[in-house]
């Protein structure tokens, strides 16, 4: 068993987590410890708790696409992590699923992010990410953050959440697949394939 496997294992094990796994959940989360780029999210979707496997969903799509990999480059390359705030879905709210809960990525990505050596690149896929990671850096808004994403090179890259929600977001704010995500793929690109 390696590091990661007994950091699963802890999260499983932890109080705080059983009302998901006392369920049958296992913790959602991907961490090959030759990863080059981790991409944090907010919280496994119902249908990626289901399957037990990283935006195996809608936002999944969007965001492979968003990086210019294919299905099997995003799980199987070794290459990309994917830590979500919290790795148990939350449940339905309003207006989507519920927010990560707190204090769950304090305890455990930097567990995690100790194993992971060969990481050059952390994508901030939404607010709560972009909250978590840049703190008082971060600009009023999702929208200015996403914007100024230079400011975070090379360590950090703000992203919009990939979600079908934030479709109306993407027409307004058609500069970001035009000018942000071909730099994103160029970046992606140079870390899967060298």
């Amino acid at each position: 068993m390696n590091e990661i496997e007994k950091i699963a294992q802890q999260i499983q094990q932890d109080p705080a987590n059983h009302p998901y796994t006392s369920q049958g959940w296992r913790p959602i989360f991907q961490a090959p410890l030759e990863a080059r780029m981790v991409i944090v999210g907010q919280a496994p979707g119902a249908r990626a708790q289901a399957s037990g496997v990283c935006f195996d969903d809608l936002s999944g799509n969007r965001l492979r696409e968003w990086l210019g990999v294919s299905e099997e480059q995003f799980y199987q390359s070794g290459q990309i992590a994917v830590l979500p705030l919290d790795f148990y879905f939350p449940g339905k709210g309003k207006t989507g699923d519920l927010a990560p809960r707190k204090g769950f990525a304090e305890k455990w990505h930097p567990l995690i992010l100790e194993q992971l050596n060969e990481v050059e690149l952390i994508i901030l896929a939404g607010a709560h990410a972009q909250a978590h990671y840049l703190g008082k850096r971060r600009y009023k808004t999702l929208t200015q953050t996403v914007q100024h994403y230079q400011e975070y090179l090379p360590t950090f890259f703000p992203i919009p959440h990939p979600s079908p929600l934030n479709g109306r977001w993407l027409k307004k704010n058609a500069w970001f697949e035009k000018e942000v995500v071909p730099d994103l793929r160029e970046r992606v690109s140079r870390l899967i394939n060298c």
